[in-house]
């Protein structure tokens, strides 16, 4: 196996790489900048600041949307303009593996795929990853074992609720929704309740500062918008009790799809969750008391990690680095390239 590994999560608003080289993780912002239509002017962390600010000569935009490519060419270039100015390691003829979302179709699968196995580093190895698998190994469980486990990984686009047990998926589950259905919320609510008009940027503020999923919460957030009326620019407090208010619905339908997961859920495989819990992670799993609003609905114990986002992107450089772990990924090449 080449030395130089590279654990990919092309998420939704975020482009975490594991490099197994230097043992980091590098995260930026899935955003591109464009000039003249098919120039790339600026990505990541840089594009993602032009965001809602850009002239009409700028177009900015997220190459991933709803868990699967939607700007190939941009996006390829992006990925490895990154790599190569940020990672420490070798990226030509270095493995990579990929990690996949479940319920996307072959050819969307196949995409993920070529991103890297027709790119300019002609890399040595290209394989593929169910993510709700990677998610498990990265948060240091044993996906091979005959035991069940619930993972709800919680994106900006896409909610995916799975069972794993001897490491496959028993059952899984794709919501086409996710944190930023949270902000489209806020953004609703505040423009029905306060007459005022604000961005995506001051709605995710709003969701991680003061965002809770349960009622109580006191705090309070001054934030800058249009107002309806005037089309003037004025200032607003927004309390924690208003975004709970705008949310409350979005988070009520996750807690429907898990109930309804663990209602088709095998009795034995049931009995192991109950014992060790339901597991959550993705960037919008990090909302205050939100494993405490999923342990009242069903009953069980919620467990969380740190850095919650970034859990796929370990988990896969511990697949193809862990003999236990190599048979979870696997390539394409055989099933494509005939």
């Amino acid at each position: 196996m080449s030395s130089n590994v590279y654990g990919i999560d092309l998420g939704t608003n975020n482009l975490k790489v594991f490099c197994k080289a230097s043992g980091q993780i590098l995260n930026e912002k899935n955003t591109v900048a464009i000039v003249n239509k098919n120039q790339l002017y600026a990505y990541g962390d840089a594009a993602y600041a032009m965001y809602e600010k850009a002239p009409d000569t700028i177009q900015v935009s997220f190459p991933v949307i709803g868990g699967v490519i939607a700007e190939y060419n941009f996006l390829q270039t992006m990925i490895f303009e990154f790599l190569e100015k940020h990672s420490k390691g070798k990226v030509r003829g270095a493995d990579f593996i990929v990690a996949v979302p479940t319920d996307i179709t072959e050819v969307e699968k196949k995409a993920f795929f070529d991103m890297f196995y027709k790119s300019r580093v002609k890399p040595r190895l290209v394989q593929v990853c169910e993510k709700p698998i990677a998610d498990a190994v990265g948060l240091g469980l044993d996906v091979n074992e005959p035991t069940g486990v619930m993972l709800v990984d919680i994106g900006a686009d896409t909610t995916e609720i799975s069972v794993i047990s001897l490491g496959g998926l028993v059952i899984s589950s794709l919501l086409h929704f996710g944190g930023n259905q949270l902000d489209e919320s806020i953004i609703s609510y505040v423009r029905k309740n306060n007459n005022l008009l604000i961005g995506r940027k001051t709605a995710c503020a709003l969701k991680e500062t003061i965002g809770c999923a349960l009622p109580g919460s006191e705090e309070t957030m001054q934030i800058v918008g249009r107002d309806v009326v005037s089309g003037l620019p004025i200032e607003t407090e927004v309390t924690a009790a208003q975004v709970h208010e705008a949310i409350q619905a979005d988070l009520n339908d996750i807690c429907n799809s898990i109930k309804m997961t663990l209602e088709h859920t095998p009795p034995e495989l049931a009995r192991d969750i109950i014992h060790a819990g339901i597991y959550i992670t993705g960037g919008s799993s990090r909302i205050r008391k939100l494993d405490e609003l999923f342990s009242q609905i069903t009953g069980m114990r919620v467990n969380t990690c740190e850095d919650p986002e970034e859990c796929v992107a370990r988990g896969l450089v511990k697949i193809v680095s862990d003999t236990k772990f190599k048979h979870l990924a696997y390539t394409l090449k055989a099933k494509i390239y005939k």
